[in-house]
C-alpha cells in the first residue's frame, strides 16, 4: 500500500496558513475515511442484560418522577462510539423506557423514526396519530417521523418497552428535534383489523387506500408468532424462519431507514447469518438463545438485547433442544439499500 505523507510533514507555517483559511490537506486522513477493504468499525459486539437493567430501571421510576423525565429511559449505549452519544449503532438508538401505573408521558411529535417492542406488562397504550394501541408483550408499534404520540397507563403493573430509533443518523444529518402537543383525540378502530390476514387489503374499488404513508401501526405479537409458526411448519425446509414487518398496502419496509423483523430458531438450531454491511439489533422474546458475533458469544435470556456490528459474522443459536426460541431484529438494511451501500460477503 501507497505511503501517504503525514500532517507532521509539512511545515509548521504551511498549516497555520492552512488553518487560517479553514482548510485542511487530505492526504494525511486519506486512509482513516478510505480505509482498505473494510470500513473501520466503531460499532462493538455489545450485550445488555434485562435481568441487570430491569431493577434499576424501576428505581429510576423511584427517583425520577414522569413529569421531571417526559420519557423514563435508560439508553443501551455502545462503548464503541462513547456512552455520551446514546447510540447502539451508527443509526441505532436503543432505549428501555418506563411507564408506571397512572401515568402518563404527554404527546409530541419529533423527526426521528420510533418503534416499541413491548418486553413486559398489561395496561399501557400508545395513543399514535388518534390510534389507541394496546401495548402486549411482543408487539411492535410504529411512531414514524412526524406523527404525534403520547403512552398512558390504566393497569396496575409497571410496563417496560425497548425503544428503537434512527435518532444517530438524524441527528447527524441536523434534522432532529421535537414538538410538544395536547392530549390527542381517540379514533374508535384500530387500522391493523383491516390488514388482518395476509394478502388481504381493503377494496381498491371504492378506496384509494390509506390517506396515511404509514397504514399499520401495531403488530401484534400474536399473530407474528402464530405466522412464524406456521412457516416452521409449512416449509420444512426453509433456511430461516423469519417474517419482515411490512407496510401492508406496498409490501415496503415499514419504516423509511431501519428495518424490522422476527426470527424463529427451530429446536437446537444452529444459523449463520450472511456477512452484511449493515448493524443487526438482536431481542430475544421468548425461550433461550445464544448470539456468537465474530466468535465472541453471548447468551441470551428473555428480553435481553445485543448488537453486532455490520461486516461481522453473526450466528445464533437455540439454546433448547425441546422449545422454540423467538428474536425480534432490527437492522440498518432500508437505509443501506437506499444509499447504494448495501453489501453481502462471501
Amino acid at each position: 500500500m501507497q505511503q501517504l505523507g503525514t500532517l507532521e510533514d509539512l511545515p509548521l507555517e504551511y498549516r497555520e496558513a492552512l488553518s487560517a483559511q479553514n482548510l485542511v490537506p487530505l492526504w494525511p486522513s486519506l486512509r482513516a475515511v478510505l480505509p482498505p477493504g473494510k470500513p473501520a468499525l466503531r460499532t462493538r459486539p455489545t450485550c445488555w442484560s434485562y435481568a441487570a437493567l430491569r431493577p434499576l430501571l424501576l428505581q429510576a421510576g423511584e427517583l425520577t418522577p414522569i413529569e421531571k423525565a417526559e420519557r423514563r429511559v435508560l439508553v443501551l449505549a455502545n462503548p464503541g462510539h462513547g456512552l455520551e452519544k446514546m447510540q447502539a449503532s451508527s443509526s441505532i438508538y436503543l432505549g428501555m423506557q418506563l411507564l408506571l401505573p397512572g401515568e402518563w408521558a404527554p404527546a409530541h411529535k419529533h423527526t426521528p423514526n420510533a418503534v416499541r417492542m413491548i418486553v413486559e406488562g398489561e395496561g399501557a397504550y400508545t395513543t399514535v396519530d388518534g390510534e389507541k394501541c394496546p401495548m402486549r408483550r411482543g408487539d411492535l408499534i410504529l411512531t414514524p417521523t412526524g406523527l404525534w404520540h403520547e403512552h398512558g397507563h390504566d393497569g396496575s403493573e409497571p410496563v417496560i418497552w425497548l425503544d428503537v430509533l434512527d435518532l444517530p443518523l438524524v441527528y447527524y444529518t441536523e434534522t432532529s428535534y421535537h414538538v410538544e402537543g395536547r392530549a390527542q383525540e381517540v379514533r374508535a378502530t384500530l387500522t391493523e383489523r383491516s390488514y388482518a390476514h395476509g394478502g388481504i387489503v381493503p377494496s381498491p374499488v371504492f378506496s384509494r387506500g390509506s390517506a396515511h404513508q404509514y397504514p399499520m401501526l401495531r403488530y401484534p405479537w400474536a399473530e407474528a408468532r402464530a405466522a412464524l409458526l406456521s412457516l416452521a411448519e409449512s416449509q420444512p425446509q426453509l433456511e430461516a424462519v423469519q417474517v419482515a414487518y411490512v407496510n401492508p398496502e406496498t409490501g415496503a419496509d415499514c419504516q423509511n431507514i431501519l428495518g424490522y423483523s422476527a426470527l424463529m430458531l427451530r429446536p437446537g438450531e444452529t444459523l449463520n447469518l450472511p456477512v452484511r454491511s449493515p448493524a443487526m439489533v438482536f431481542h430475544l422474546i421468548e425461550g433461550s438463545a445464544e448470539v456468537a458475533i465474530d466468535g465472541a458469544p453471548f447468551a441470551l435470556a428473555p428480553a435481553d438485547t445485543c448488537c453486532a456490528p455490520g461486516y461481522t459474522p453473526v450466528s445464533l443459536k437455540n439454546r433448547s433442544t425441546s422449545e422454540p426460541a423467538f428474536l425480534f431484529i432490527a437492522d440498518e438494511s432500508p437505509l443501506h439499500k437506499k444509499l447504494g451501500v448495501y453489501e453481502v460477503r462471501p
